[in-house]
């Protein structure tokens, strides 16, 4: 359990949960979901005493649900948003026997960026002056913000006290500036935030999956390979399918919460109305990655596709170059055993049998035949290699 009190450009770490808010700003409560399942009542009474409302129990029901997709909810109070993230199954773990969930799936045998698409979800709880994060048990996105927000709070306190000397104005201009570079507004701003970093980890893990994945296109359309790695390359597809539907649902779930934006009530001032347009922005920006990454997964999932093929054409194509010159060779042939044939009858009188130079005619004629139709043959290109 971490706790955050955001003031203004101030930020205080804590490890108890707080009985008020501050004057200005808001309070972030980041859990685990063991924490937050077992520390339940406490935490319910935390909601209660800063906002005079805790989470229904469905929405509880969500939090803890480590299968849940990426979904979005809302309430008079809050608003409910789970979201999807990449667990690292060498680093993070559930535990199953305190969520009731099933085990986590075994590893592909795919390569190592596939093996990378699990998925667990963080629960947002968005309240007006809480936000309330439910991760899994040793969640990097939790800490790297952590680490992120706590650096952009004392970069900022360095800057204002170097800044003291030139001015308020000055000092107050590299503060807005600051604070919209590190420092979030509001529970909700901090919230899209932290779908961002969540959201790039995908865009990260294209690079690994494009890279890995040209290795197989490669080696399904060279001719002087076997590709024999067919459940490998199957395992694949269904993971980029299953990266895909992870993709769709988040887009679903921040398409949900773009629309709930737009249906708050009109600001009254122009401060409140500036933030309420980056909020947007920011929703906006969240659903341009996700695109950019289902795009991303559907055009690889259409290389393999278009890999597979040409490698079965290709095998195709070899086939019937085998096949035709196999029957070029049987046509050059035919007439030959036709001579053989006619030759190796049990007949008395055959012209040029008892001949004493006719099995040289024989042989020369043969050869002559050979030549004529294995010439006329590579004329007609029956007995030309196709370039490779």
């Amino acid at each position: 359990m971490r706790v955050f009190t955001v003031s203004g450009h101030h930020v205080q770490a804590a490890l108890t949960l707080p009985r008020s808010l501050p004057d200005r700003g808001f309070v972030w409560l980041a859990c685990s979901r063991t924490f937050f399942q077992t520390e339940l009542v406490q935490v319910q009474k935390a909601l209660l005493e800063l906002n005079g409302h805790s989470l229904l129990d469905l929405h509880v029901s969500d939090l803890l649900n480590s299968q849940l997709p990426s979904r979005f909810d809302l309430t008079s109070d809050c608003d409910i948003l789970v979201f999807r993230r990449l667990a690292n199954a060498a680093r993070e773990t559930e535990n199953a026997e305190l969520t009731g969930q099933r085990k986590r799936k075994p590893k592909l045998s795919g390569p190592p960026a596939l093996r990378r698409v699990d998925t667990s979800p963080i629960g947002f709880a968005v309240f007006d002056r809480v936000l309330l994060t439910v991760h899994p048990d040793d969640c990097a996105v939790r800490e790297a913000y952590a680490d992120r927000l706590l650096a952009a709070s004392h970069a900022l306190l360095e800057k204002e006290s170097a800044s003291q000397t030139s001015g308020q104005a000055q000092d107050a201009a590299d503060s807005r500036s600051a604070s919209a570079r590190g420092i979030p507004f509001s529970p909700a701003d901090m919230m899209l935030r932290m779908v961002s970093l969540v959201v790039d980890a995908y865009l990260d893990l294209r690079r690994d999956l494009t890279r890995q994945l040209d290795h197989w296109q490669a080696e399904l359309i060279n001719p002087y390979t076997r590709f024999n790695n067919w459940a490998a390359l199957l395992e694949a597809r269904l993971s980029l399918h299953h990266l895909d539907e992870i993709c769709e649902d988040q887009r679903s779930a921040m398409q949900a919460w773009l629309e709930s934006l737009n249906t708050w009530a009109s600001p009254n001032s122009n401060d409140l109305a500036n933030e309420h347009e980056i909020l947007k922005v920011r929703s906006r920006d969240v659903l341009e990655h996700i695109d950019r990454v289902v795009n991303h997964v559907r055009r690889l999932e259409q290389s393999i596709e278009t890999a597979v093929q040409i490698h079965f054409n290709a095998q195709s194509n070899r086939t019937n170059e085998s096949m035709r010159m196999l029957t070029t060779l049987t046509a050059i042939f035919l007439p030959l055993n036709l001579i053989a044939a006619i030759f190796g009858m049990n007949f008395d009188v055959v012209p040029l049998l008892h001949a004493q130079t006719g099995f040289w005619w024989i042989i020369g004629c043969m050869a002559l035949i050979a030549l004529c139709l294995g010439w006329f043959f590579w004329r007609k290109r029956f007995l030309a290699r196709s370039g490779r």
